[in-house]
């Protein structure tokens, strides 16, 4: 029931009187209300997003995961771009803390700069969950590691690699390769190996990424023809790999005389496999990764069970495969319907 205005005021100089305060009478008069509404008063958490790079699509894409469970859990959502650099993200890092945010979710620059980061956090009890790329070997403090299966994923499309090789008369692969002080990037590569090794084929070649741009990969595709013309099949690690090795082998050519693979998925590769450019794409969550371990962090802060590992699996679609309702759902976890077609 409403309190009458002069009540109101009598019942405030009162709590006065007693050496309560103004402070205490609207605090109380604040939580009667609250009650008399059925309204509960409960803390709104806040996650950051700290990306490595926003200039790269698929960091754009985690955020997209990330932003969207963050609104459905009632969250408020923040983000940093570091920029590519470690300082920079540790500035980040700090920046969140002054901020007051309750949890990260983190795409880290290469897991060799994790370890201090995991050290302040713990001092401030934050939860942090990766996304991507997981923390280096041995580390325990944190929430979550969402990543790609990486090491079964690299088998399998380095089984696919040395297929098309193969199918094309030859049995010699080149490498495009995300920078290798990622974990991500060596179980990737120890995968590929293991399977090149079992089916008879010659990794000649291993080329790291620096910036994870379509004008870098096409550089280092035609670096890699030109000290290997013999090649037979490319493995892309990265999506925007897949994009510039297709277009180079369009300019020389060579488009079906070299296979090519890649990992992640985007509207251009997937593009490029309806045109038969690329053979194989194995797509992995980018939105999917957002938006587990930013549910990951939500259960710490509300004490429900987190999972330490969640390796999400990267199928492999083909052009034959692509419009199946399986792959379509499975897209739509990749990508947001903002960045383009399925």
């Amino acid at each position: 029931m409403k309190m009458p205005h002069a009540q109101q005021i009598g019942w405030a100089n009162s709590a006065r009187k007693h050496g309560r305060g103004l402070s205490l009478a609207v605090t109380l008069g604040s939580a009667l209300f609250l009650a008399g509404t059925g309204i509960a008063s409960a803390k709104q958490y806040t996650v950051a997003y700290m990306a490595p790079s926003l200039n790269i699509s698929y960091w754009q894409w985690v955020g997209y995961g990330v932003k969207k469970e963050a609104h459905k859990l009632g969250m408020k959502y923040v983000e940093y771009n570091a920029e590519n650099s470690p300082g920079r993200q540790m500035a980040n890092v700090r920046a969140a803390i002054t901020r007051g945010v309750d949890a990260i979710v983190i795409g880290p620059v290469s897991s060799t700069s994790v370890p201090p980061i995991l050290a302040l956090l713990k001092q401030h009890k934050i939860p942090i969950s990766f996304a991507g790329i997981g923390p280096p070997a041995g580390s325990k403090d944190f929430t979550s590691s969402v990543t790609a299966n990486n090491l079964d994923t690299g088998r399998a499309e380095g089984h696919f690699v040395c297929k098309l090789a193969k199918e094309r008369g030859g049995n010699k692969v080149g490498m495009l390769s995300l920078p290798q002080d990622r974990e991500n990037a060596q179980k990737y590569l120890r995968g590929a190996k293991e399977s090149f090794k079992k089916d008879g084929c010659d990794l000649v070649q291993v080329i790291q990424t620096h910036g994870l741009t379509v004008r870098e990969a096409v550089n280092e595709t035609n670096d890699l023809l030109t000290a290997h013309p013999d090649i037979k099949a490319i493995y892309g690690m990265y999506d925007e790999a897949g994009t510039g090795a297709a277009k180079v082998l369009e300019t020389r050519n060579l488009i079906g005389k070299i296979g090519v693979a890649t990992a992640d998925g985007s509207p251009t590769t997937i593009r490029l496999l309806r045109q038969n450019k690329i053979q194989g794409v194995f797509l992995q969550e980018a939105v999917g990764q957002g938006i587990v371990g930013t549910q990951q962090d939500h259960n710490a802060l509300t004490g429900k069970p987190v999972k330490k590992y969640i390796p999400l699996t990267e199928p492999l679609v083909t052009a034959d495969k692509i419009d199946s309702k399986a792959v379509q759902e499975k897209i739509g976890r990749v990508y947001p319907p903002s960045a383009g077609s399925y």
